[in-house]
């Protein structure tokens, strides 16, 4: 059981980096031409074909053939003891980081965010005069865009897949630009409501600045990891491609990695076609078997 799990792990890992490296070279492209948020959706392509390759494999009837994985079949129990070693301490680093947090807000020092997985809630900045009204009233919606967007559960998600692949580095880079991504469509989402006010939102966005503390489980309003001068830049008015064009692409790219994904797995126990011996007496078939080969037990 240990061998299978194992080689799952590894499995799911290997496709979902390159997933994730297929992702890193069209959001750029992507956002240039149908907007941000489209393009952070490419980020749901990671995990689909994640979870796509611990689905049940596809059974063929020819030979397996050699399995990729027998070398780490042959060392299950050590690595998968590390790998739970491994989970156990960024699960604990990621709450540390999350209650260090808390306590900050409980405190009223910290914000702008959005805490919280099951039912998400705003904390905001100390009202010390720090902001004016109207960009109090911005940084609300923007969070607000947040919470309507299922962005919490998005970043704990992607925290889990950090904990759970911690040792993937393809993992902890692609989570870091996915916040940045998820930031750039959060602000174009208020934006394409809120057109005019294009300038007071560029100055909140330069006047805010998150405590230092870590918020795995939660969405910043400003982070150090995402470069302030990049969502500046994107709030520039532009125009895009038909929406819907890009929503088919993308929801077709998310389609073909699930397909490909399931179908890179190694193929299924070996079924052989039945054999079908029909018997026959005096021309008529009175009776039909129907042969099936089993496996070989082992002794």
């Amino acid at each position: 059981m240990t061998s299978e799990i194992l080689a799952a792990i590894i499995r799911a890992n290997l496709v979902g980096s390159l997933a994730i490296l297929v992702v890193l070279a069209l959001r750029i492209p992507m956002r240039r031409g149908f907007g941000p948020e489209l393009s952070y959706g490419l980020w749901a392509i990671p995990p689909i074909a994640f979870v796509a390759t611990l689905m049940p494999p596809p059974v063929t009837l020819d030979d397996p053939g050699a399995d990729p994985f027998a070398l780490a079949r042959d060392h299950s129990t050590l690595a998968l003891v590390a790998w739970g070693l491994g989970f156990m301490l960024m699960a604990a680093l990621f709450t540390r980081a999350q209650l260090k947090f808390l306590a900050s807000a409980r405190r009223g020092r910290a914000g702008p965010s959005v805490v919280g997985v099951v039912n998400p809630r705003i904390v905001m900045p100390p009202d010390d005069g720090a902001y004016s009204p109207e960009e109090r009233d911005l940084i609300r919606a923007h969070e607000r865009q947040h919470i309507a967007r299922s962005d919490p559960r998005a970043g704990a998600l992607a925290t889990a897949f950090q904990a759970l692949c911690w040792f993937n580095p393809l993992v902890h880079i692609a989570v870091n630009v996915m916040r940045l991504d998820q930031e750039l469509a959060c602000d174009a989402g208020v934006l394409r409501r809120r057109p005019h006010d294009r300038a007071l939102y560029a100055r909140t966005l330069l006047k805010a600045q998150l405590a230092a503390q870590a918020l795995p489980f939660g969405c910043h309003w400003l982070a150090g990891q995402h470069p302030l001068e990049i969502r500046v830049a994107a709030l520039r008015p532009r125009t895009f491609y038909d929406g819907l064009t890009g929503s088919v692409l993308l929801g077709s790219a998310m389609i073909c990695a699930a397909l490909l994904a399931w179908n890179a797995q190694p193929p299924g126990e070996k079924h052989p076609p039945p054999v079908i011996v029909f018997i026959e007496e005096h021309g008529q078939r009175v009776v039909s078997v129907m042969l099936v080969k089993s496996p070989p037990r082992e002794p």
